[in-house]
């Protein structure tokens, strides 16, 4: 497996996955594979989504794949907003748009405590896994930080002063939930070219 399909268009993400898998396969994002299919995101789960875009290009392709979904989770929320993060404003929602409710919701609110977590479907040789990461953190009050995406200028992890939004990628892979379940995935793919070079 020397190149995989990552289901998606969203070229903050491809970069992200590609500094985690550091050269180990090569990512082609949708776009640069030449693919210009919708996928499906018609889950309530994180994990059926992941699937379901996999499985999606897999049959379209019938190329190793992977896809990713991620969810911003908010305790006080009650987890909002979850698997609905990228269009919690509504579809089409933009960046700035999800950014502007969720503060809003969490006007006057003192918990603060959030998470973000990530879960990887990776299709290999017709075969499924999953790989998750999760990173811990709260929610601040306004936005800090010209760096990321989505919620990156309110979200800062535990262990740290700053968001992500004011961190570099090399310092919010330290922390990042897509970053460690990268590195699951990274693993795995490492196996198995060490057991199919030996076979």
């Amino acid at each position: 497996m020397n190149e995989i399909l990552f289901a998606t268009n969203n070229r903050h993400k491809v970069e992200e996955m590609r500094h985690a898998l550091n050269g180990v396969v090569r990512i082609l994002g949708l776009s640069e594979a030449g693919i210009v299919a919708e996928l499906p995101e018609p889950w309530f789960t994180l994990e059926e989504n992941a699937l379901a875009k996999s499985t999606a290009l897999h049959d379209l392709t019938g190329k190793d794949c992977f896809s990713e979904d991620t969810g911003l989770e908010v305790e006080a929320l009650n987890g909002e907003p979850g698997v609905f993060s990228a269009r919690y404003a509504g579809p089409g929602a933009s960046d700035a748009d999800n950014l502007a409710l969720l503060l809003q919701k969490m006007k006057g609110i003192n918990r603060r405590k959030a998470r973000f977590r990530t879960v990887i479907s990776l299709i290999s040789s017709g075969q499924s896994f999953y790989f998750e990461g999760v990173c811990e953190g709260s929610i601040k009050e306004t936005p800090i930080g010209t760096h990321g995406f989505g919620y990156d200028p309110v979200f800062q992890p535990d262990g740290s002063h700053l968001t992500f939004a004011d961190m570099s990628l090399a310092e919010k892979n330290g922390f990042s939930h897509r970053r460690k379940a990268a590195d699951k995935l990274v693993l795995f793919l490492q196996q198995y070219r060490q057991n199919h070079t030996t076979d």
